[in-house]
Formats: structure tokens, sequence, C-alpha cells
């Protein structure tokens, strides 16, 4: 695991503003004590701030007083807020009415502190649902500039060293997505890409996933992933990517070298791109649960800024973990500006 020490430390070496809605639940609490503690971020928490404070004192928690905290129902930039959600939703019927009731959620207020430049990236999830959390992010940050989807990755930490970087791979799209199309799907392997250079700090070499490799097996769903990689080499010219490939053709290199020979992916992969999500999910819990690996994640990938979700039963850690990895989105965000 010294790959979230380091994901820990480049984010403590560029401190970013991580806005936390959930203010006033426990985990999250006891993660920005934790984080603020240690540095990582400068921590902004929404919520009533007298009911903040009383569970800090009830937690023990000493830190908690160094944070940012913004009442959603009381605060000065309220209504440059509101004018901002009506500016950018007007065209779907957004009125002043309608958009002073909005602010007061602490989901949308963290998106419009996002879009005006008060916050860098946003952890939400312990308490609210996938579809609550990604709701307002889309309506307000929207994704990134060429990019059409929203997608999940994880990190996988595996035992098995000879894979990856020394067992180390992104998995996508395993959270998200249903059943993408061939042009949703490549540009989910382009975010992903982006996911293994901006905080897992290698080299992509992107493998397409599917059940032939090159042709072996004739189906619309090994048709559809032919196609994906096709869009992906033109959207990025530079990627190593290469599909469709069967997951050990990605991986192993002996099977790589007879099943598609020539190619510079086939056994060397480091980010397995899956058909669908019913196959990524099915995948990385196998991974999680058969081969002990720990899944760390799902790092929401596409957004124009930084928003990940939680599982609902998401762990301190998990929850601490999760803002040093938006804090490294949100530097590499700022890279390419």
């Amino acid at each position: 695991m010294n790959l979230i020490n380091e994901i820990i430390e480049r984010a403590k070496a560029d401190k970013q503003r991580i806005v936390l809605p959930e203010g006033t639940e426990t985990r999250t609490l006891q993660a920005a004590d934790q984080l603020i503690r240690d540095e990582v971020a400068e921590i902004i928490l929404l919520g009533n701030s007298q009911k903040i404070n009383i569970l800090a004192d009830q937690l023990e928690l000493k830190n908690i007083r160094k944070a940012i905290i913004i009442d959603p129902k009381n605060h000065g930039k309220k209504q440059t807020y509101t004018d901002l959600l009506v500016e950018l939703r007007q065209s779907k019927g957004m009125t002043p009415e309608k958009a002073a009731v909005l602010v007061e959620d602490p989901l949308y207020l963290a998106c419009l502190m996002i879009k005006n430049g008060d916050a860098d990236g946003e952890i939400a999830g312990a308490q609210n649902t996938t579809g609550d959390v990604l709701r307002p992010a889309l309506q307000i940050i929207k994704t990134s500039p060429g990019v059409s989807v929203v997608s999940g990755a994880f990190i996988m930490f595996t035992k098995t060293p000879q894979y990856g970087k020394d067992g180390i791979l992104i998995f996508a799209d395993c959270a998200v997505m249903p059943n993408p199309t061939a042009e949703e799907l490549a540009s989910i392997a382009i975010a992903s890409a982006q996911t293994a250079r901006g905080i897992v700090g290698i080299e992509p070499r992107v493998a397409m996933l599917s059940f032939s490799t090159k042709g072996s097996a004739r189906h619309e769903m090994v048709d559809k992933v032919a196609e994906a990689t096709r869009i992906a080499k033109e959207m990025a010219p530079d990627l190593l990517i290469d599909g469709e490939l069967q997951a050990d053709a990605a991986l192993v290199p002996s099977v790589g070298a007879g099943k598609a020979p020539g190619s510079a992916i086939a056994g060397q992969a480091n980010v397995l791109v899956f058909p669908s999500l019913e196959a990524g999910n099915i995948g990385y819990k196998l991974v999680q649960r058969l081969g002990d690996a720990e899944a760390v994640g799902p790092i929401l990938q596409g957004m124009a800024a930084p928003v990940n979700d939680l599982s609902r039963g998401c762990s301190v850690d998990d929850i601490y973990r999760m803002v040093a990895i938006a804090a490294n989105q949100a530097i590499a965000v700022k890279s390419k500006k």
C-alpha cells in the first residue's frame, strides 16, 4: 500500500480545498479531524456549525474547529450561488425561487462552490445515494471537455506483483454505466488512462476487455469493443491501447504473445476496461474477495472537477483516502490548465 502513502504525500505537498457536504455525519467528521491533523487538505464542512461542534466534542475530535464550516441555510455567499445556479440552469427551467431552495441542499451547494472556484473537489455518499451525489455534479460541474460520460474506476491492490505496477491495476467501469456504447467505452478508456497517470503515477497501458481476442469470436458485443478501441485511438493517438483482448491475453505475457502477437499491450496491461458495468462490477469483486485484493474507489472519472462517491458502508479510512485521491485529481486538473 505504498501508493496510498505517495498519494497522501502528494496531497500534502499541494493542499487542495475539499468540501464534505455530509458535515454532520460521524465517520465524515472523524475522517475530517484526521485529515486536518495530518494536513492532507483544507477541509470545508457543510452543516450547522453548532451541531458540528457538539458532535466533535462528543467524539473528542480536537481539530474540527480548524475546518471551514459553512451552514447551507445561512452564509454570506448564498445569493451568489443562487444567481450562479439560475445562470447555469435557466435553459432547463431554473427560476430564482427554485434555486433559492436548492442552494440550501449541501450536495448542490458543494458543486456550486466548486463551479465558483471556492473549492477544488467534493467527497460525499456516506449518507446519500450515488444518484443524489451525481445529479447536481452533472448539472453544475459537468464532464470534462471531450468526455461524454462519467465512469467509476477502482485502484486494485492485488497480491500478484507480476501484473500491473507491482500488482496495482486500474479497473473500469465498475460503478456507473450499465451498458456503454462504443463511443462511451472509448471515453471511459481515456478517462481511466488519465486516472492511471494522475493518481497511480504510471504510464497507462490500456486493455479493452472482451471474451474474444483479435477476432477469435464473432458477436456484436465483440464488435462494440473493437469499435471502441478504434475510436479511443483516434481520440488519443498517443495512448497505448489495444483490443479486443481477453483478460489472460491482456495480463499474461506468454498468453498475450500467443493470442495477440505484435501487440504492445497484450501481456503488459495495467488498465483494464470492461465492456459493461456487469462485467466490471463482478470482476473487481471477484478479484477483491477471491484474490484478497484491496479495492480503493470508486473514483469518479470524466468530471470537470473531482466529485467522488462513497459507499454508504464506508469506513473512516475510506473517506480519508478518497479525500487524498480527490486532492490528487484536483492537482491533475489544474496542471492541464
